[in-house]
């Protein structure tokens, strides 16, 4: 099979969750395992940085990856969903994986995939760990797909573990209270391994402390541990930038990624960066400044508070939930403009009433569905909108929706494109 029969193979044999939701979730790590056995537990010739969290997981890692390759380290990175090519995924010095390796192994391991019946995840993950070690990796930046304590990643034996945040998202699995979600986030904790987390919350904290106790593994809180100031968005460079301390040091941070939730974002990286000098040798001279700085040319991230044009204006997101969103609708509200337009679209097994609660009232809406089987249909999106005030009509396709903005907006309007990472992958 050639690339695209190969992934057409993949797709339909598989169960995705990112394209057909909860039907595909597999929890435990039996596949993983068997998978791992299969292919020589290439997981293991590495070090490792195991990363979860319900929002920010993927803008940490990404840094942390940059700051990694920036520092001399041949440097992994495994993160999910991707927005345009399943290649995004699998990235070493931010190259992504061959076609013809990916063609390769699963041609070599098909037999085995249709006996174990893996989730799609589950497969991608093995596939990333055996081209990691083909590529002679140094270190892997591992982003967990949901949850953590079942999570397939969770086979890994990280140097250090970062958990991000904890929101309510993935409810159906992870539990309906944010104590719940934060025990499964625990589980990536591991004996005698340092961990970060990124934000403090009063029913989370606890969670964290005591798995953290329980397993002897260091705890740091990293909005205690850094104090941030002198913040700027330079809209012109599209840098935000920012003096960040911990202790003693000090950082003169210009960070790509302007979304203002990025701010807790650099401080979860520069606790990882600080306590992996701390507690690894190899480690005791990062480029952090420069590997934060160079994040999207390393690494190649998208949708992240993305400006793609300017008169109009037109910026997307791929906030998901309403922990992600309610910063960036914020931000949106911050912009100066004449007048507001966003295109929306989602997917059916989100909060959806939590996010169009967070939404303004005072801007056209252009309603509108991935072309995924996840995706909400666009009309009844638009009757929910309604019950929130949100006005606006209806469109066949994300790509007509915005074409709609632009024949609207003028040049001193805001677009906004969002509600889902699909969203946002139709228009880059």
């Amino acid at each position: 099979m050639n690339y695209q029969e190969t992934l057409e193979y993949l797709y339909s044999r598989f169960p995705t969750f990112h394209l057909t939701g909860g039907s595909a979730y597999k929890a435990g790590l039996e596949n993983t395992l068997e998978i791992g056995r299969l292919t020589g537990n290439p997981h293991l010739s590495f070090k490792t940085i195991h990363i979860a969290g319900t929002n920010g997981k993927g803008s940490v890692s990404h840094m942390l990856a940059s700051i990694l390759q920036e520092s001399g380290f041949r440097t992994a990175l495994f993160t999910s969903p991707h927005l345009k090519d399943f290649r995004e995924r699998v990235k070493v010095n931010g190259a992504m994986v061959s076609e013809a390796f990916v063609c390769q192994f699963v041609e070599q391991y098909k037999k085995d995939f249709e006996r174990i019946e893996p989730s799609f995840f589950e497969m991608s993950f093995g596939l990333a760990m055996s081209w990691f070690k083909l590529q002679g990796a140094e270190i892997a930046v591992i982003e967990t797909g949901m949850g953590g304590r079942l999570d397939s990643t969770n086979v890994v034996k990280p140097l250090l573990s970062v958990i991000t945040n904890i929101g309510l998202d993935h409810t159906k699995f992870l539990g309906s209270g944010i104590a719940e979600i934060a025990s499964e986030k625990a589980g990536i904790i591991k004996q005698n391994t340092p961990v970060i987390i990124g934000e403090t919350h009063l029913e989370s904290a606890p969670v964290f402390r005591a798995t953290a106790a329980a397993l002897n593994a260091e705890l740091v809180f990293a909005d205690e541990t850094v104090q941030s100031s002198a913040i700027r968005a330079d809209s012109a460079a599209e840098l935000l930038s920012l003096t960040s301390r911990m202790g003693a040091q000090e950082f003169r941070i210009h960070c790509p990624l302007t979304g203002s939730y990025q701010l807790k974002n650099v401080a979860t990286v520069l606790c990882a960066c600080l306590k992996l000098q701390e507690v690894i040798p190899p480690f005791g001279r990062l480029e952090i400044e420069k590997g934060i700085r160079n994040t999207l040319k390393n690494t190649r991230l998208q949708g992240r508070w993305q400006i793609l044009s300017h008169k109009p204006l037109v910026i997307c997101d791929i906030a998901h939930n309403p922990h992600g969103l309610e910063p960036v609708v914020n931000q949106i509200l911050a912009q100066e403009y004449t007048k507001l337009h966003i295109v929306i679209g989602v997917v059916n097994d989100k909060d959806i009433e939590g996010m169009l609660r967070l939404l303004p009232q005072n801007a056209t809406y252009y309603f509108c569905k991935a072309a995924i089987p996840r995706g909400l249909d666009a009309l009844l999106l638009q009757k929910e909108g309604v019950k929130y005030g949100l006005k606006g009509d209806c469109y066949s396709s994300v790509s007509s929706a915005l074409e709609a903005a632009k024949k609207y907006a003028t040049a001193d309007d805001l677009i906004f494109i969002g509600g889902s990472a699909f969203t946002v992958a139709e228009i880059l």
